[in-house]
């Protein structure tokens, strides 16, 4: 194959590439790693194919090129991936976002009605910090905690709260879910690994190879972390307080079993794009909270 002398036909070989190599996609990507490579945005590669390639150029092109057919995950070559319509910067150290997460956002903004209220946020096992700074984002006054047991998931939370500007609104914590915290929290969210331990092998290479396992199996069943967080999450709400836990497609009743057991009332179900269940949601009666001894505060 000759070597591509414009930014048109370099384009049209990466995805004649990663197309042979089985990749869905192909043409996004081959977009989006060109783009990478020469600095180019998504209109300067439609508007200008005819734009010379420098040796240099045809060189990054063919290094990103050759980490995507290894089957890296664009996100992490690139270092970027967008959530919730902000730009976030990402690492192997956690999860690349997903937008079956952005369920979560929706449901808690759908939910708070009085945005301009001082609300304080938990997001356990917060990973880049996407949950936590999304809603940060959408609630001008919150503060939140942030919390995770990777040291550099935590850096890597830090990193994207300093360019986002809402450093000053989140405190990072690193422990084992809310084991080490007392709250109270009027909302606690939370996307825990879900994937059941047999399934792993059956992942993308995507997945399987550069994402963290720690960060996606949750035990044989995929449960193991619910029923960790769970039990901690009455000590932790406020009176008024509701959890959001994200889910996998076919857990949300056994979900919803923990969560009864534990005196959990008004549990909900909210389904992703798709029409798949992706958010258990849930509160305590205050009752309940009083005779646990949590503070009370008016609405």
């Amino acid at each position: 194959m000759r070597a591509a002398a414009t930014v048109g036909q370099a384009l049209a070989i990466a995805r004649l590439k990663l197309r042979e190599a089985g990749i869905a996609d192909a043409g996004l990507d081959a977009r989006v790693l060109v783009g990478h490579a020469l600095a180019l945005s998504p209109s300067d590669l439609i508007g200008y194919p005819e734009r010379a390639l420098t040796e240099a150029g045809r060189q990054r092109i063919a290094a990103l090129l050759d980490r995507r057919l290894g089957r890296e995950p664009v996100a992490y070559i690139t270092g970027q991936r967008e959530f919730w319509s902000l730009p976030l910067r990402v690492t192997p150290a956690a999860l690349i976002p997903r937008p079956d997460s952005e369920t979560l956002i929706e449901t808690v903004l759908g939910e708070a009605a009085a945005r301009s209220r001082p609300w304080r946020l938990l997001d356990l096992g917060t990973g880049s910090g996407c949950l936590a700074l999304a809603l940060l984002q959408e609630l001008p006054n919150a503060l939140a905690v942030a919390v995770d047991r990777s040291v550099e998931a935590l850096c890597l939370a830090r990193r994207n709260a300093l360019a986002l500007g809402l450093a000053h609104r989140l405190r990072l914590v690193a422990a084992d879910w809310a084991t080490a915290l007392t709250g109270p929290f009027d909302i606690v969210v939370a996307n825990p690994p879900y994937v059941a331990a047999a399934a792993w092998e059956g992942l993308a290479p995507e997945i399987r190879l550069f994402e963290p396992q720690a960060a996606l199996v949750g035990g044989d069943d995929g449960l193991s972390a619910y029923r960790s967080i769970i039990p901690d999450l009455p000590r932790v709400l406020a009176p008024s307080g509701r959890a959001y836990l994200e889910c996998g497609h076919d857990q949300s009743d056994h979900i919803a079993q923990l969560l009864r057991a534990h005196g959990f009332t008004a549990i909900g179900v909210q389904a992703d794009l798709g029409g798949r269940a992706r958010c258990i949601t849930a509160s305590l009666p205050r009752l309940q909270k009083k005779v646990l001894g949590m503070k009370t505060r008016p609405d």
